[in-house]
């Protein structure tokens, strides 16, 4: 959840911090105050589009900052891991400065992202909804994965087992499509290739061949550093009055004092192995240097196989690995474009033996998911009844690839399978269902969102969800529904609600009270929390307006006695 939100030179805040806690805040408090700006601020921190006009006027840019507490299977865990950010302790920290310019700097947990990132993290965690927001319920080609969290384990577990057919049956499918490309193109890929395999053939390269060129190399241009080094090291251990000779005169003097006092026999001993490691070096080295000689022309074969070498990693790879590995795979290429038809029909057996076992699989995936959409439709009537919408009907369409799903065609079948999924809806008797997205009524646009969300917020994981303004145009028996529902959403999810409602505000597990004031000519937004006597009477000023009579404040205790019965039962 989101339990910490700093914004600094926003619109009209000048600066702010504010804790939130769990369960539903609701935001309240003259127009103008400020209330949409905070909600604007936490979009933007959610990735939204920024402008220039959002930093308060003589300030150089905008600042926002939002901390959120997540547990280890919150969904943006996957997409932090995904985009390389590191989460720890459970925090995440979004933050969002805008400059004077209209330019964005984003930041997740202190590392710099970009502002597609930004929101694709963001969206695991907020959710804003708004009376014209643009909301994923309301785009068709997220209803179908919306179906899928809903049917839970089951679906996933139909949907694995399609998806690994599908990985087989699309790897089939390109080699079946760069096999099947024109004659001529074919006869250009082959005279290409046996080009190149001819080519690297000829090198006849050996691996790690470069690594091993380029330690001789080092050795020829180094030749008479290692040949002064070597003789220089040997006349120290082996000419008279050399390091061996005085090792000598030590070890025999240790070995008769030895003989004398056995305390000495292990000195005695590290001595002599001392001895004996160098007496062998120095034959070795003596050995090397018989063996050293300067060969120029060597030196020249190096520096031409190493050229040679070079310019066919700047063809095929930057090593010979790399080189060799191309070589392979372009020498079953040429095989199999040699063996072109051979290979399709081949490739149009196994193509055909697939896309049966994945149709099987697609059919089982759809079946399972007609189940889930018909405990679905139930949810959401029963959802809508409660919001005073018992007459809605509400489906979930399924449009089918192909006439027959034998008929399907190979590029009808997809990543998710082969269903296409939409939302309907009828708010009226008698008139035909709509696509949910061409549901125009303000009022019964936040009623279906409403259901939609209490069903769907205990499946999608996001931390927080946003309503803004969602009550407007409704009253009376439907704003209670409406309140009831929104704290329903917020058993399972933290709400932030911005109302004009006395009933959602009864509502509220804390209420925020937004107010602004002119300071040394400036307007400054501020933030209160209210306590039970000060909710009473905002509560009272929402429901007469200014004036706050006896009998108003004896109407919001009223109201604050019923939420809290409704509050216990949902609790219990």
């Amino acid at each position: 959840m989101l339990v910490e939100l700093s914004i600094k030179n926003f619109a009209i805040i000048e600066a702010l911090s504010i804790s939130f806690k769990k369960g539903l805040t609701v935001l309240t408090g003259e127009t103008g105050a400020g209330k949409s700006i905070i909600i604007d601020a936490v979009h933007l921190l959610a990735g939204g589009r920024g402008s220039s006009e959002f930093v308060r006027h003589g300030e150089e840019k905008a600042e926002i900052e939002g901390l959120f507490v997540i547990d280890d299977n919150h969904p943006v865990m996957e997409k932090a891991e995904q985009f390389g950010i590191d989460i720890s302790d459970g925090m995440i920290v979004l933050r969002r400065d805008i400059s004077e310019s209209g330019k964005s700097i984003c930041r997740i947990n202190g590392k710099l992202v970009t502002i597609s990132i930004l929101r694709e993290v963001g969206r695991t965690l907020i959710d804003i909804h708004g009376q014209h927001e643009h909301q994923e319920l309301m785009e068709s080609s997220y209803h179908l994965p919306l179906l899928d969290q809903f049917g839970g384990e089951k679906i996933a577990k139909a949907l694995k087992e399609y998806e690994n057919l599908y990985k087989k049956f699309d790897t089939l499918q390109k080699q079946w499509k760069s096999l099947n490309q024109n004659e001529q193109q074919m006869a250009h890929r082959l005279d290409l290739i046996k080009f190149q395999y001819d080519e690297i053939k000829k090198a006849d390269l050996k691996l790690h061949e470069d690594e091993e060129l380029m330690e001789e190399r080092k050795k020829i241009m180094n030749f008479e550093r290692i040949y002064e080094g070597l003789k220089n090291s040997y006349d120290a251990l082996r000419n008279e009055q050399g390091a061996l000779d005085w090792l000598a005169v030590a070890m025999n003097h240790l070995e008769e004092a030895a003989e004398l006092d056995d305390d000495l026999q292990g000195v005695s001993e590290n001595v002599s192995n001392s001895f004996y490691l160098l007496e062998e070096a120095a034959t070795t080295i003596r050995n090397r240097l018989e063996l050293l000689e300067y060969d120029p022309h060597r030196l020249d074969m190096i520096e031409s196989r190493l050229n040679e070498i070079n310019q066919l990693k700047r063809k095929y790879g930057k090593s010979v690995e790399d080189i060799l590995e191309y070589f392979s795979k372009i020498e079953e290429e040429i095989e199999t474009l040699q063996n072109r038809e051979t290979h399709l029909t081949k490739l149009e057996k196994e193509l055909s033996s697939v896309k049966k076992d994945i149709l099987v699989e697609a059919a089982n995936l759809s079946a399972v998911r007609q189940e889930f959409a018909k405990t679905l439709t139930k949810l959401i009537h029963r959802e809508l009844k409660e919001l005073y919408m018992e007459k809605t009907v509400f489906e979930v369409r399924f449009h089918k690839k192909g006439t027959a799903i034998q008929n399907v065609e190979d590029n009808e079948i997809g990543k998710q399978g082969l269903d296409e999924v939409e939302f309907y809806i009828s708010t009226n008797p008698g008139e035909p269902l709509k696509p949910l997205s061409k549901v125009a009524s303000g009022g019964e646009l936040s009623r279906i969102m409403l259901a939609l969300k209490n069903i769907f917020s205990k499946h999608q994981g996001i931390t927080s969800i946003i309503f803004d303004e969602v009550d407007t145009g409704v009253s009376g028996r439907v704003a209670q529904a409406i309140a009831e529902k929104i704290y329903k959403v917020s058993v399972d999810s933290q709400v932030l609600c911005i109302s004009h409602l006395p009933q959602v505000a009864a509502m509220a597990d804390t209420h925020l009270y937004i107010s602004k004031q002119t300071i040394d000519g400036r307007t400054k937004t501020t933030v209160k929390p209210l306590d039970d006597e000060e909710k009473t009477k905002e509560i009272g000023r929402m429901i007469s307006g200014v004036e706050i009579t006896d009998l108003t404040k004896q109407h919001a205790k009223e109201l604050i006695e019923q939420a809290n019965s409704i509050k216990a039962v949902h609790i219990s």
